[in-house]
């Protein structure tokens, strides 16, 4: 379990990368999010492969199907997201993406009927007024950013469903046969809403390439894989609550790379959440899931 929970953080780790690397590329927003997800299928093409010959009695259509829905609500989460954070403030778009554990215990119960521990609604509480102290300063409620704010709350429900499907789905034989075909399904609706506003071969260089072969191999192979595979492994509010420490890395990367200081709130709000991860993964008994071949 030990090394589930150090791969976790890792994973954590490699989504906070994203927010660098999409500020240092140019690349259309929506483009991008197509790119990064089609570059990690085209990366993770021979795992498929593999597992698919190694699990061929075991994985067919049937299975395929079910890689559809959470793979449309991962490219729209990409895509909502970038709509709702260009029309709000960004302290009302980060508190409201990061509500995911608000709305995880309701999913869960929905989907599998996995319900919270005492300790898990107490690291909840920890991590969510981390992120309260983290924005909740800067948080303002305005008609011209009342749509944004709208259309990040739906952002934040298709991200949290998205995760959901993917505990729902553990029963795959592979990571890869379930995540490699979400990954084309993302990348493609993402492809597909991007056309009419920008061309697709628009990269106008070598660092935008290189930023979206980044995007690609941490934060999506490394980063969006291992979140789906602790979904399988670890109990699904243990996630979404760990995963909003992602935004301690992202914080201290911005400070190295583009030179952002944090402000005196990141760090009560980095020990208020630090404290709910540790508390939830403490807490949360071991899930009785099927071994992964």
């Amino acid at each position: 379990m030990f090394w589930r929970i150090g791969l976790l953080f890792f994973g954590v780790w490699a989504c906070g990368t994203a927010v660098v690397m999409i500020k240092s590329c140019t690349v259309h927003p929506v483009l991008l999010s197509s790119y990064r997800l089609l570059a990690a299928v085209a990366i993770l093409s021979p795992l498929l492969v593999r597992d698919w010959r190694r699990h061929r009695g075991r994985f067919g259509w049937a299975q395929l199907r079910r890689t559809v829905v959470p793979g449309l609500l991962l490219g729209a989460h990409f895509i909502t997201w970038i709509i709702g954070a260009r029309w709000t403030l960004a302290a009302n778009s980060s508190l409201i993406v990061n509500m995911v554990p608000v709305a995880m215990p309701f999913l869960l119960h929905f989907l599998i009927r996995e319900k919270l521990t005492r300790g898990e609604y107490l690291a909840t509480g920890l991590a969510l007024a981390g992120v309260a102290v983290l924005a909740g300063a800067d948080f303002r409620l305005q008609d011209t950013s009342f749509p944004g704010d709208m259309i990040c709350v739906v952002s934040m429900l298709l991200l949290a469903s998205y995760l959901a499907l993917g505990r729902r789905n553990r029963d795959f034989p592979s990571i890869w046969l379930y995540l490699v075909p979400l990954y084309f399904v993302a990348g493609a609706a993402c492809f597909l809403a991007a056309l009419p506003f920008v061309g697709p071969l628009e990269v106008s260089s070598n660092r935008d390439w290189l930023m979206v072969l980044g995007l690609a191999a941490i934060p999506t192979v490394m980063g969006h894989s291992i979140l789906n595979y602790s979904m399988k492994h670890i109990r699904g509010q243990a996630v979404s609550v760990t995963n909003l420490s992602q935004f301690i890395f992202a914080g201290g990367m911005a400070f190295l790379f583009l030179g952002e200081v944090p402000r005196w709130n990141f760090y009560v709000a980095c020990v208020l959440v630090v404290a709910g991860a540790v508390l939830a993964l403490r807490d949360t008994p071991p899930a009785d899931l099927p071994a992964e071949a």
